[in-house]
């Protein structure tokens, strides 16, 4: 895109941040210099190393949220900002603001609501094992549970129509968020697109935020309950079966007695068998309800997904769009 096209959309890059005084000044100048007519906003969340005041300096409008997290950041960001297209990256310099107009130019081409900038060195990142294996873990989980739309569901560098932006009801509080979004897309099965993307270093002074096991255990719960929400039949069938099971193994050794003496001597184990399956029972009707309450649920979102107006769409429509890439300018219907 040229800097002609970049007027007649308003972008609004989104940068939630923690502690990266270290980086956010370059991070900031970076995106000015990439997309100059977009409006940077920079949402502060209780840094005590002067994040805000060098964001500031670098010209972005900084706006604090006093609620720990980013999942309340990027709530704060969502419900704040007006414009036709979102642009959400780190502050800690590991994404390159370049690649903002490229991840634009897919949006309005593929007439996408969300594309994901996959890290493409994200498993090498400064030797946190942990992280890169939880990575490859969590990806896989969720291609099982929710669909094969996403292979890279943590990346923090975003590109989202305004419609999906407004129609997202976010309710994560931490580093879940990016999750939370993808199953959003999944859900109502809006169209994405996926950007690979070259993914940096933090440079000297700047640390990462993230917790292995703490925050890995927050992510694996949010799949629960994001499984729960979305797809209740499949994750109460799976406590309806553990239960079911249970019944059939306390239950096999009595049947086996009774039918070799005629006997049922351990009555108390035959009445847990009973009362397990029972639980199988009522569990599994419990999915059958929810799943009609989800598929309902899911609608409704649909329906306010669609009343959304989709300014992007009618901009790629309308006009043809202008991208330079090495000196040449090519225009695009």
């Amino acid at each position: 895109m040229t800097r002609s096209q970049t007027k007649t959309l308003n972008i609004a890059v989104l940068l939630p941040c923690y502690n990266e005084a270290a980086t956010i000044g370059a991070v900031v100048r970076g995106f000015k210099a990439a997309l100059p007519q977009a409006q940077i906003h920079v949402y502060d969340n209780n840094s005590t190393d002067g994040t805000a005041l060098h964001a500031m300096l670098a010209g972005a409008a900084v706006v604090r949220e006093r609620r720990q997290g980013k999942g309340h950041v990027v709530r704060r960001m969502f419900a704040d900002i007006d414009a036709d297209i979102y642009l959400m990256a780190d502050g800690d310099g590991t994404y390159a603001p370049e690649d903002g107009e490229e991840l634009i130019r897919t949006l309005l081409t593929e007439r996408a609501d969300m594309v994901v900038g996959t890290r493409r060195g994200v498993h090498s990142d400064a030797g946190r094992n942990g992280h890169a294996f939880g990575n490859r873990i969590f990806n896989i989980l969720y291609r099982t549970i929710f669909g094969p739309d996403f292979t890279d569901i943590f990346s923090g560098y975003r590109a989202f129509s305004r419609r999906f932006v407004k129609s997202f009801p976010a309710v994560s509080a931490g580093f879940e968020i990016e999750t939370e979004m993808s199953v959003h897309a999944s859900r109502l099965k809006l169209p994405v697109a996926e950007l690979e993307l070259d993914y940096g270093r933090r440079p000297e002074g700047s640390h990462s935020k993230l917790s292995t096991l703490k925050d890995g255990g927050k992510i694996l719960w949010m799949f629960a309950m994001l499984m729960k929400e979305t797809r209740p039949f499949a994750f109460f069938g799976l406590i309806s079966a553990f239960f079911m099971l249970s019944s059939m193994a306390f239950m096999a050794p009595v049947l086996a007695e009774y039918f070799e003496t005629g006997l049922v001597n351990r009555m108390p184990t035959w009445v847990l068998s009973m009362a397990l399956m029972m639980i199988s029972f009522m569990v599994f009707t419990a999915g059958l309800i929810l799943d009609s309450v989800a598929r309902s649920r899911a609608e409704q979102l649909r329906i306010h997904y669609l009343n959304v107006a989709a300014p992007s769409q009618g901009l790629a429509s309308e006009k043809s769009i202008e991208t330079t890439r090495g000196g040449r300018t090519t225009r695009i219907a």
